[in-house]
């Protein structure tokens, strides 16, 4: 039986993934049975603009209204998912798009209504559908929209959703897709890492901006099953010489050499 990994594309990237990218994800899925789950942020930003609709973040999350709830499912559900099930099938992978609300996979629960609105967290993962997909070597690309027992949707932080359902699919790995060759320390790409050092590097000032958030995401991701959470580049071909996997290998022992 094949490995499992849960594929993180954050919205800030999508548009930045290169064919050498999805050309890699073919090859990966001779030996991985693969999910991906994605992002929107800045794509819903836009709409969000377009339609004179104004939204804030706290901590990170944003702050959904009812409007901002139906134009992130819109988003999120309709054009950037088919855009990314397009992509894979242009390379000649079977991929399925999907939310969390169908078949309820990302059963979800609301996390503060009074700050953030329709914002949920990952109550249960009900897995069966993306285990009939995964059976017949499909993708299921999965976007972050989730439901509660009564069927009301709640917007998802995309890096909980595939730690979630890393998690449930008792994944290998995850891999988070950025813009960047992985973790930098002193100009070079960490190639592995523990959680203690990583601490060490965003206290000390050496991880900073931008990939702090990412660093952070990926160490609430090593969870469960999960073997490691890999940083990786989709700018360029995921797989290096061996077809190893390329960026920052976070594993939850490690020694780093």
């Amino acid at each position: 039986m094949k490995e499992r990994i849960v594929i993180k594309c954050g919205g800030s990237v999508l548009q930045k993934l290169s064919s050498s990218f999805f050309k890699s994800l073919a090859i990966l899925q001779a030996r991985y049975e693969i999910v991906i789950v994605h992002g929107g942020g800045p794509e819903i930003d836009e709409m969000l603009d377009t339609l004179h609709i104004q939204t804030k973040k706290k901590q990170g999350l944003r702050i959904t209204t009812k409007e901002v709830l139906d134009v992130a499912a819109m988003v999120l559900c309709g054009k950037i998912n088919k855009d990314l099930v397009i992509r894979l099938q242009q390379e000649g992978m079977n991929a399925v798009g999907i939310s969390g609300c169908d078949a309820k996979i990302l059963e979800a629960e609301m996390m503060n209504y009074e700050e953030l609105g329709y914002v949920g967290e990952v109550k249960k993962v009900n897995i069966h559908v993306l285990e009939c997909l995964l059976s017949h070597n499909m993708i299921p690309v999965i976007s972050p929209i989730g439901v509660d027992e009564q069927c009301q949707m709640y917007n998802i932080n995309a890096d909980t959703a595939a730690g979630a359902i890393a998690s449930e699919l008792n994944a290998a790995h995850v891999l988070f897709v950025t813009d960047v060759p992985g973790i930098l320390c002193e100009g070079s790409v960490l190639h592995t890492a523990e959680k203690k050092l990583l601490l060490e590097l965003m206290e000390n000032g050496t991880i900073t901006g931008g990939m702090i958030p990412k660093v952070q995401a990926a160490l609430a991701s090593l969870q469960g099953n999960v073997e490691s959470v890999v940083i990786v580049d989709g700018t360029a071909s995921l797989i290096g010489s061996g077809e190893k996997i390329r960026g920052t290998t976070i594993k939850k022992e490690v020694v780093i050499g």
